[in-house]
């Protein structure tokens, strides 16, 4: 099992923008084979702080993911309203 966890500050004024665009990978990614989470957070004190948190059965389901049509295309358009970004992968010890 894999756990992804990325943090992005959105650029001001574009928040809204980032969400809309968010929404469409969250539902797509959501229905892969092989996706076991795939979901999207706010900070509660910086609104401009977004998290995705997924988690995936295998690096195989993570690797077609990467490769399907809505993140090769909606990745790149979040990218440009992003200030900063963090990406953590990690493996659940127990």
């Amino acid at each position: 099992m894999i756990k992804i966890v990325v943090k992005k500050k959105i650029k001001e004024g574009k928040i809204d923008e980032a969400i809309k665009l968010y929404q469409e990978l969250v539902l797509a990614s959501q229905k892969e084979e092989g996706c076991i989470q795939y979901n999207l957070y706010q900070d509660n004190d910086d609104e401009n702080i977004l998290f995705i948190i997924e988690e995936w059965e295998d690096q195989e389901a993570l690797d077609k993911h990467n490769k399907t049509e809505h993140f090769t295309r909606l990745v790149p358009m979040i990218a440009e309203l992003v200030e900063e970004s963090e990406m953590n992968k990690c493996h659940k010890l127990f």
